[in-house]
């Protein structure tokens, strides 16, 4: 509710609470309001303040804060979203890909666009074979358990610019915790589900054409004040 007040620059909360006092919308002078931007709300946590804490999502999380950014379009807003929640999307590097059986068809297309934008890729020996077989060119890197030089030393050593991490079952989500904290620890973006990296690619392609660009905030909104 407080994101979508801010979203459309409606009160709906005081709309609401009118509402159940016996006013009607047509009262308020309340109409439906159709924003002509994208809101992106980002979630902000203390994982690197906890040593250890796996950064992976569950039921029982609970942020610490959120940020909100706001564009013209989906690849613009949700760019600022995480400069303002502190994730710095790169734009050139090397990028690591590390999926799960089910996501590999889908991540050769991120892998893909990442390449058209000039990224170097790197991967687990699974992700790695099942992108070359689609034509892709991509290096192998050693998980932590196969031994070292593996991504984690790739990570420390400022080799690795961008993750994509997808675990399946508990064993694959607990050999891959280092990984994550690797990335946390050292600032590097990092992404655990497919939908979150193609959003992030997208933004990362929108930022590589043209600057992200500054407006008041009473150029987005068109306020409705309850009577």
């Amino acid at each position: 509710m407080p994101f979508v007040s801010k979203a459309i620059g409606v009160p709906l909360a005081k709309i609401a609470t009118k509402l159940m006092l016996g006013r009607t919308l047509t009262d308020l002078g309340v109409t439906e309001v159709v924003p002509r931007h994208v809101s992106v709300k980002e979630v902000v946590f203390p994982f690197a303040k906890f040593d250890g804490v796996d950064t992976l999502l569950g039921p029982e999380m609970r942020s610490t804060g959120e940020v909100m950014g706001i564009d013209v379009d989906f690849p613009r807003a949700f760019a600022k979203s995480q400069l303002a929640a502190g994730v710095a999307l790169p734009t050139g590097g090397t990028a690591f890909l590390s999926v799960r059986d089910g996501d590999k068809a889908p991540a050769t297309e991120l892998a893909r666009r990442l390449m058209a934008l000039g990224f170097d890729l790197v991967a687990t020996h699974g992700t790695a074979a099942y992108l070359r077989q689609h034509g892709l060119t991509v290096s192998g890197l050693n998980k932590v358990l196969e031994g070292r030089p593996h991504c984690v030393d790739a990570i420390e050593n400022g080799e690795i610019n961008f993750v994509i991490n997808t675990t399946e079952g508990a064993q694959s989500t607990v050999d891959s915790l280092s990984l994550r904290r690797a990335a946390l620890v050292h600032q590097i973006a990092y992404f655990t589900t497919l939908r979150g990296a193609t959003a992030a690619v997208e933004a990362i392609r929108m930022s590589a054409a043209e600057h992200l660009q500054v407006q008041p905030l009473q150029r987005y909104r068109l306020p409705v004040r309850p009577r």
